[in-house]
């Protein structure tokens, strides 16, 4: 590797820790060639002979992972104490796993040596040792995760940097400097990594928990101090608070240190491929996340919005397409003209010079959001009313809609419910009545105005809705309280999001669905008919 740093990828095995995270084999083949893709050295694959999914996962690894940059490690701990490491049946299963890296986690707080593993400190050298040579000696290449170590080094610095020396002497190519309880500050690690620096000789690494909320800057702390190997997760994944986010950490010794770390142009995809592993880990992408987030570039108060339209980068740390997201303008009561206009331009609308429109939108957002409407994460609405505004929006362009009414039945002695719906409307083909039944009102709707529609518009059964979240926005009005309906449709190569507001949840939602189906229409570029 010709890289000035190291990236190391925990994400399959730390990263699967974190609650709700839950990885078939599948998943973690998939996700592994992500990583490779993104440009990382190492991707720990997890712990083959103690997981059996994990024995798994090695198997077909070995078949099926065409891995272009990266190197596959495996992790496991060292032999036991009283035992050798030749003798042991985990550090066998590491070797019969077939990955040519291995990474062994050792104990290098002395008190866990002695509560933990209930032996000496010079077992545990005797331990780490062995179990280095051993596998060394059959060719592979090893890294030693230690331990608890910045705690362990703060109780006694002697044997925590005796287990790293060992390690490292014993031909393993990294030593891991671990803060596994996550609660080491950013200047602490700088110290303790500078001490050892000085006190070994060889590769040292970083590996840390955001417990405290500093495993990014403890991390770049460490780089600083000397250590040329990082291990993280994708989107922060871990147990407990989760591990540095490792792409805010490769984005900050990139674009911020000027350091090489991917390679040319990797980072670039780093939005792509994290959205794209948050939906194999089928946990959402952190909107607000540094770097890679939906709204980590988005912009909402008027003042930026002025001064953004003269220059992006006065309100921007970095340019967005370094790391390949998007500047986005958000529509809201604090939005001014220039919002407006950078917002047109977003969406393929030049507005400049248009004061008199964009004073009307202005207006319009205002009084709208006034009533509870929000345009934050609906871009689409507020697209069909800017295209309103411009003449260019007409609903009834696509069908007119006569009536709808929606019924839910109790049966079954009222242990259970039934809902239907009928929807009245026209289109170019002229009068249609359908009737739709769904587990719900607004799912009975939905049923009822797509068999409506797709006499006319076929394409509408390509839009399927992903996401409906529904808000109380007075709660103290009780049943009588305005409701808030947001939904999210695709259609497998867009998605867009539309919001409703009513004075119950079937009347926003039959708002939110028909400006979402007119969306999907227009940008699917199908003619009223």
């Amino acid at each position: 590797m010709t890289n000035e740093l190291h990236v190391y990828d925990t994400t399959l095995r730390d990263g699967a820790q974190q609650e709700g995270i839950n990885l078939t084999v599948a998943d973690k083949l998939a996700i592994a060639a992500l990583l490779d893709e993104l440009g990382v050295d190492y991707i720990e694959g997890g712990w083959p002979g103690a997981i059996p999914r994990d024995t798994e996962f090695f198997q077909l690894a070995a078949k099926e992972l065409d891995l272009r940059h990266a190197k596959l490690a495996a992790f496991g701990s060292t032999t036991k104490a009283g035992v050798a490491a030749a003798d042991d049946h985990q550090v066998a299963a590491l070797v019969e796993s077939g990955a040519q890296v291995l990474t062994l986690v050792a104990k290098s707080d002395s008190r866990h040596v002695a509560r933990a593993l209930k032996t000496t400190p010079e077992e545990n050298l005797r331990m780490v040792r062995d179990s280095v040579t051993h596998l060394v000696a059959l060719g592979r290449e090893v890294h030693v995760d230690l331990e608890h170590f910045f705690d362990g080094y703060l109780h006694d610095p002697a044997h925590a940097l005796d287990v790293a020396r060992t390690a490292l002497d014993a031909g393993a190519t990294t030593a891991v400097l671990c803060d596994t309880n996550g609660g080491t500050l950013p200047d602490v690690v700088h110290r303790i990594v500078t001490e050892v620096r000085a006190g070994t000789t060889g590769r040292l690494g970083i590996h840390t928990h955001n417990d405290a909320g500093c495993a990014v800057a403890s991390s770049l702390s460490a780089v600083d101090a000397g250590v040329t190997h990082v291990q993280g997760c994708i989107n922060g994944y871990g147990e407990r608070t989760g591990n540095a986010d490792l792409i805010a950490v490769v984005a900050a010794l990139e674009l911020k240190k000027g350091m090489t770390v991917l390679g040319a142009d990797r980072l670039a995809e780093a939005t792509r491929i994290a959205h794209q592993i948050a939906e194999l880990t089928n946990i959402p992408p952190f909107t607000r996340q540094p770097y890679v987030g939906f709204s980590t570039f988005a912009h909402k108060a008027g003042l930026h919005a002025s001064a953004i339209r003269v220059d992006p980068d006065l309100y921007q740390h970095i340019d967005p397409a370094a790391v390949g997201n998007d500047m986005r303008m958000i529509v809201s009561d604090m939005a001014g003209r220039a919002s407006i206009e950078l917002k047109g331009r977003e969406l393929g609308f030049d507005l400049a010079g248009r004061g008199e429109l964009l004073g009307r939108v202005t207006d319009r957002v205002k009084a709208a959001e006034a009533r509870g409407y929000t345009y934050d994460s609906a871009d689409a609405s507020f697209e069909l009313l800017l295209r309103e505004e411009l003449g260019e929006g007409d609903t009834s362009a696509y069908f007119q809609v006569e009536s709808w009414r929606a019924n839910v039945t109790a049966v079954d002695g009222g242990r259970r419910s039934e809902a239907e719906a009928t929807v009245k409307l026209r289109t170019g083909q002229g009068r249609i009545v359908r009737t739709g039944e769904g587990n719900g009102p607004v799912n009975a709707l939905d049923h009822a105005l797509r068999e409506a529609l797709v006499g006319a518009y076929p394409e509408i059964e390509d839009f399927l809705l992903v996401d409906y979240r529904v808000r109380i926005l007075d709660a103290d009005q009780g049943t009588d309280a305005t409701i808030r309906v947001l939904v999210r449709f695709t259609d497998g190569v867009r998605t867009w999001a539309t919001v409703g507001v009513g004075t119950d949840v079937v009347e926003a939602s039959w708002e939110a669905i028909v400006d979402a189906l007119v969306w999907g229409l227009i940008h699917a570029e199908v003619a009223p008919r």
